[in-house]
């Protein structure tokens, strides 16, 4: 029987709770204490176990992304969800608990196992996403159409099933029903069909079995032809994305999807090339006129669009310039002010320079006088040991020469850069404005030429074609 909330206090799967469970089915040698000590790694879990646990809402299961095997009897869960990542899974269990609709399975492609005994199920369905479907356990609750079997006959994998404890077991019709509909079954309510039994079954059904396979076949014909209209639909759609080479249109075309993994189109052309595939596969004149007032309209929401977007980017872009334009003038101020330092210091070391310059200077003034210089100077020196002011003047004008040195370089530097700036920044004016204006003529000639072709566009021969 199902439980009830006043009879067991209702769990949350946690991750305390998660971390239990994988540690409880690792191994236990001297390996799975390593992998404890090391940390748990949840994508690489195939088999997972959660039965009694009191659990009422199935959630944070979306690491186990390589999960073969989920075990979820014994609970209290309402609603089958939260199964969206587990692609890989291909058993599932879900008995005894309080589940009412099937439903939350579309990305379990591969599940092949799945059992729902003992729970609320009343109707059979939302199972289509299971083409590997062998065994179905849905004993136990409260099925009570025997035509809504009918809708396992799209499971042409499914050998094992068991209804054991449903209302509709208890139809006298029930088992020659079941095994005549679902000829490919092997197994039912735990026992073999034997050859006897399939054989009146399918004499007993034999004109409704051969009515309903005539309809399901003209449905695989319309399914079959629909797929292909669709198909080719889709190759004309993909034949004129391929000829748009421009790297514009390619932009304007697509868009990234919020994870950044691949690119879709924009609706806009999804809806124009949606349209444009319908009037080549109508011939009703009254039809082709509605659609190709449908489709301006739908060219001139595109152009709304692309324009939006393009100003979009001309607003982002002119932030992304002032953001840049306001960093890079602060960093060149740094750069100044590092230089302006440095050249300070300069300064200081040519004012040293020239002190001590001077006075060695005096020193061997004092010894040539006196004569008692050891060493012969060169004749264009000794001119300059004439006297002191001769000595003070040669000196003093040549520190003057290497101050306005300094003070030149360092007005260049800081007149170069901020140069450098205004040169750098109206470049980058230029080329966005230039880019803008660029595109929009892009976008012009591109909006003009699709209302081109669609006022030019023969019908007849398209339809032929």
């Amino acid at each position: 029987m199902s439980r009830l909330y006043d009879t067991v206090e209702p769990s949350v799967i946690d991750d305390e709770m998660l971390k239990k469970a994988v540690e409880d089915q690792g191994p236990k040698e001297e390996a799975g204490k390593i992998a404890k000590q090391e940390g748990l790694d949840y994508s690489d879990v195939l088999s997972l176990r959660l039965d009694f646990r009191n659990v009422l809402k199935i959630d944070n299961l979306w690491q186990f992304v390589k999960l073969t095997k989920l075990q979820l009897d014994n609970n209290i869960i309402e609603k089958i969800e939260g199964l969206d990542a587990l692609v890989n899974l291909r058993w599932l269990d879900l008995s005894f608990n309080n589940i009412e609709i099937i439903e939350g399975l579309e990305n379990l492609t591969k599940l092949e196992d799945l059992t729902l005994f003992n729970n609320r199920i009343s109707r059979l369905e939302n199972m289509d996403a299971l083409p590997l479907l062998h065994v179905l356990s849905v004993g136990n609750n409260k099925i009570d159409q025997l035509e809504n079997l009918i809708y396992l006959r799209r499971f042409e994998d499914l050998r094992t099933m068991n209804l054991t404890g449903n209302p509709v077991c208890d139809d006298p019709a029930y088992k020659l029903f079941t095994v005549a509909y679902l000829s490919h079954l092997v197994y039912l309510d735990f026992r073999l069909i034997d050859e006897e039994t399939r054989n009146k079954a399918h004499s007993l059904y034999e004109n409704k079995l051969g009515e309903l396979m005539h309809n399901e076949k003209q449905a695989k014909v319309e399914q079959d032809n629909q797929r292909k209209i669709e198909t080719e639909k889709q190759k004309h759609v993909d034949a004129y994305v391929e000829n748009l080479d421009d790297d514009f249109l390619f932009v304007a075309l697509y868009k990234e999807d919020p994870e950044g993994k691949k690119l879709e189109m924009l609706p806009g052309i999804q809806d124009m090339l949606k349209l444009f595939m319908d009037l080549l596969s109508s011939s009703d004149p009254t039809f082709i006129e509605d659609k190709v007032t449908e489709y301006h309209s739908k060219v001139n929401k595109l152009w709304d669009v692309i324009m939006g977007l393009e100003m979009q980017l001309v607003d982002q872009l002119e932030e992304t310039i002032k953001d840049f334009e306001r960093n890079l003038t602060d960093l060149m101020s740094l750069f100044v002010e590092s230089v302006q330092g440095l050249i300070t210091q300069l300064r200081d070391l040519e004012n040293s320079h020239n002190e001590k310059l001077l006075e060695t200077c005096m020193l061997v003034l004092e010894k040539v006088v006196k004569n008692e210089l050891d060493e012969e100077l060169p004749e264009d020196l000794r001119m300059l040991f004439v006297d002191k002011d001769t000595i003070v003047n040669a000196i003093g004008a040549s520190h003057d020469v290497h101050l306005v040195k300094i003070d030149n370089r360092e007005d260049e530097i800081v007149t170069r850069s901020g140069g450098w700036i205004s040169a750098l920044m109206k470049k980058i004016h230029t080329t966005e404005c230039s880019r803008n204006r660029t595109r929009v003529v892009e976008i012009l000639n591109y909006i003009d030429h699709i209302r081109d072709e669609i006022d030019t566009l023969d019908m007849p021969e398209a339809i032929r074609t």
